[in-house]
């Protein structure tokens, strides 16, 4: 007698649900890989404007620390040149 392997109901069950599960596994990892991907794009450029606002930020700092020196040093003029008439 010969033995045939012969599929069962089981077996054809089994590699449907396999090759539902291994479609479902492929569809995640793609989701996943695009979310990542997004996800730093948006990052570097979230990076690339924070650095923009901040070299802006420094530039009108220095520009408001100008004007603050150059007033006192104006005040400083002016109270030297006026002190000796009030002693």
């Amino acid at each position: 007698m010969a033995t045939k392997k012969q599929t069962t109901i089981i077996d054809t069950t089994a590699n449907k649900a396999l090759g539902l599960v291994t479609k479902a596994n492929d569809i995640a990892l793609s989701t996943t890989e695009k979310v990542a991907m997004k996800s730093i794009s948006l990052t570097e450029k979230g990076l690339g404007l924070s650095t923009k606002i901040v070299k802006k930020g420094i530039k009108a700092s220095a520009k408001n620390q100008d004007i603050v020196f150059n007033t006192l040093e104006t005040v400083k003029g002016k109270v030297i040149q006026f002190l000796p008439k009030f002693k």
